[in-house]
């Protein structure tokens, strides 16, 4: 399992930034811009993506490859 996706904002703009990392991966205009990008990473790597809200609060989470939580039902 890869490092999981953080899109959060940076400055003006959003940034997709791997967990542990102390710099950008790539930086994007928009949120949603960011968020497809991380979801290609996040998907390729088995990871979670983390979308954070401008205040910085996690907004929405996704889970790709195994699920560490799986819903119970």
């Amino acid at each position: 399992m890869g490092k999981n996706q953080h899109v959060t904002p940076h400055g003006e703009d959003w940034q997709v930034k791997g967990a542990g990392n102390s710099r950008a991966t790539k930086l994007f205009d928009t949120q949603a811009e960011a968020v497809e990008y991380a979801k290609a990473i996040a998907q390729n790597q088995q990871s979670e993506l983390f979308i954070h809200k401008t205040n910085g609060e996690i907004r929405e989470r996704n889970t790709y490859g195994k699920d560490p939580y799986p819903p119970k039902g």
